[in-house]
């Protein structure tokens, strides 16, 4: 078995995504490494979400996408809590363990190892004590953080997500910042969609502009400069 240290935690290679019969994503190409954060910034409609969802599978896609060396590997998708529906009866504890049958692909009874793990994420974000509150009666913040405690008990190498930090607070913001922070100082791999500029600037240290294709990639400081925010609102 090959050590999955010694291959890029993501490989894209021409990457293009056609969808509603328009070219969303054209010809994206970008390498990103075991333990690193990268956020993904570009203007509404760039296809941000649609990138994390091509390099997941959701979507048909054209090139070559690689995880860790292989064509699939765990990798978990955060979507925004936007896309949740609030009026299905679930329990935090539900939302979070249904994880696990994502991470199994099985449909089968959950286990108590199932169960234990559910309840090591929800107190990793800071959750424990709210396992029979019902998803509906969480507030922003509190919903987004189940969502990542979802994605964790996947344990999955790879975390994508989309827009974490719209609708929480300030606080919420740095604890999902430190728990990422913990995550790529084991070893996971981050990759972030963020409007929040500031933000992807004093938090990450790799920013990836997309506008339909890759615009530029590389410390936050460079490519949001006055000239890289230019060029990627222009860049059509």
């Amino acid at each position: 078995m090959h050590n999955k240290l010694s291959y890029p935690a993501i490989a894209a290679r021409g990457l293009g995504v056609d969808l509603g019969g328009r070219e969303v994503l054209r010809d994206v190409s970008f390498t990103l490494a075991p333990g690193e954060k990268l956020a993904v910034v570009g203007p509404n409609g760039a296809g941000k979400t649609t990138l994390l969802k091509a390099l997941m599978g959701l979507v048909p896609r054209r090139g070559d996408v690689m995880l860790h060396g292989r064509g699939s590997r765990p990798a978990a998708f955060v979507a925004q809590s936007s896309d949740l529906d609030l009026d299905f009866p679930a329990t935090v504890a539900q939302l979070v363990t249904c994880g696990r049958r994502l991470q199994k692909k099985t449909f089968g009874w959950f286990r108590l190892t199932d169960r234990q793990a559910a309840s090591r994420a929800l107190t990793r974000v800071g959750l424990d004590g709210l396992e029979s509150r019902g998803i509906r009666e969480l507030s922003g913040g509190q919903l987004q953080r189940a969502l990542l405690a979802r994605a964790l008990v996947q344990e999955a190498d790879i975390l994508l997500l989309d827009e974490p930090f719209t609708g929480v607070d300030a606080a919420t913001v740095e604890s999902i910042c430190e728990i990422l922070d913990t995550l790529t100082d084991e070893g996971r791999t981050v990759m972030a969609v963020s409007h929040d500029l500031s933000l992807v600037r004093n938090r990450f240290d790799r920013c990836l502009t997309v506008n339909e294709t890759v615009i530029a990639d590389g410390h936050p400081d460079e490519v949001l400069g006055p000239d890289g925010i230019e060029r990627l609102l222009f860049s059509h």
